[in-house]
């Protein structure tokens, strides 16, 4: 499947997740999704499409708690990155690691930084927070006024 291929079947498949899709340029595209159908997408993605799983990253802002999932087609040089916010109240997401291995310690990284709740994770022992700062202290939170 080709780069136009994925961006249409996914916007097409998955339109009432999709909030919003952004071309950055022919070989790289921002799509933001409702964080219930992260696992539903992301097994199109890998499984059907033939895309990696590379890495994830987090950030906290005014929105919520921002999550980019990065996605590449090795063959096209598409990088894809799925794109969710979750809320500032309860955020929590449900895990990856039980489709990607490679997810499991960036979500545990996450959770330790941003507190960051990955449901249906395997094993969400303490990956960097043992001693370095205290139970219920994530380092990467914001205050926003």
């Amino acid at each position: 499947m080709d780069t136009e291929a994925i961006i249409k079947e996914l916007n097409g498949r998955f339109s009432t997740d999709i909030t919003e899709t952004v071309k950055r340029n022919d070989k790289r595209y921002d799509v933001t999704i409702n964080p219930s159908s992260i696992v539903q997408i992301t097994e199109f993605l890998y499984k059907e499409a033939g895309c990696r799983f590379i890495i994830a990253s987090a950030l906290h802002t005014k929105k919520g708690f921002e999550i980019h999932y990065h996605f590449s087609k090795d063959e096209t040089g598409l990088v894809l990155n799925i794109h969710v916010i979750l809320s500032q109240e309860n955020p929590r997401i449900e895990s990856l690691s039980n489709i990607f291995n490679a997810s499991n310690w960036i979500e545990r990284e996450i959770h330790e930084l941003f507190g960051i709740d990955f449901v249906n994770h395997p094993n969400m022992e303490k990956l960097l927070s043992d001693g370095n700062w205290p139970e219920g202290v994530y380092p990467y939170r914001k205050e926003f006024k």
